[in-house]
């Protein structure tokens, strides 16, 4: 059989290579994301209450927003934490996550799987509510929701990271995610909550494909990744229930 490795898993698991670059793997994704996400929440820190709620509803995946043709806010909404304190809170937190995930995957797989669940459930939530306001289920004010955030994207890597529990756990761990995301939706009854349960299962159905694929390392956890991965099931838990 042949495992894909990144240069991540090979410096931390090979012992020719240099400690230094054993310890201190490179993590582009990671920290590119995470710079984007402090330089967007430190503006927003220093603007006005009414300026922020401007640029949340300019940038947010609403229907008004993709209906009119502002698919670029399929992007940008990755981009703002629409609560600057939590925002600062959830920075550090998404970072684990993220370089956890890059340990595993790789960057461009970091990059996909995120892309992957934050569009699709973004979207497919956005279809949910297009019928559901064209049915009268939902009151049509909906359509101009703020809905920015990391949530979407990082259950979806928490999905993925089924990859990297050991064999034995991966489908409690697929399972024990899908029932409290599944709890989420039938408490709150948001379209958040609905965009969390599919994220996670976009993720999942991600990472099982690639261990059939062979796309990504079946290594051990090493103990920084084990803690790496607790901070990430925190991230995911205060998501889903905070």
């Amino acid at each position: 059989m042949v495992v894909a490795t990144t240069t991540a898993d090979r410096a931390l698991s090979d012992p020719g290579i240099p400690s230094r670059s054993r310890s201190w793997p490179r993590l582009p994704a990671t920290a590119g994301y995470l710079a984007a996400l402090v330089i967007v929440t430190s503006i927003f820190s220093v603007l006005s209450d009414s300026a922020r709620s401007k640029m949340v509803l300019h940038a947010s995946t609403n229907l008004h927003n993709l209906l009119n043709g502002h698919v670029g806010t399929l992007f940008s909404s990755a981009l703002v934490i629409g609560d600057v304190n939590a925002a600062w809170a959830i920075i550090p937190l998404l970072g684990c996550l993220l370089a956890l995930a890059e340990l595993r995957f790789g960057a461009v797989h970091v990059v996909r799987v995120f892309l992957a669940g934050h569009v699709g459930a973004t979207l497919l939530v956005a279809a949910g509510l297009w019928i559901a306001i064209d049915v009268g289920w939902v009151p049509a004010s909906i359509r101009w929701a703020e809905d920015v955030g990391v949530s979407y994207g990082a259950m979806a890597l928490i999905g993925a990271l089924v990859v990297a529990v050991p064999h034995r756990w991966r489908i409690a761990w697929a399972t024990t995610w899908f029932m409290i995301a599944s709890e989420g939706v039938l408490i709150e009854r948001t379209f958040t909550s609905v965009g969390h349960l599919l994220s996670c299962c976009i993720g999942t159905a991600v990472g099982f494909g690639m261990i059939r694929a062979n796309a990504t390392s079946t290594r051990r956890l090493t103990r920084v990744e084990s803690a790496l991965l607790a901070v990430s099931v925190l991230l995911a838990a205060i998501m889903l229930m905070g």
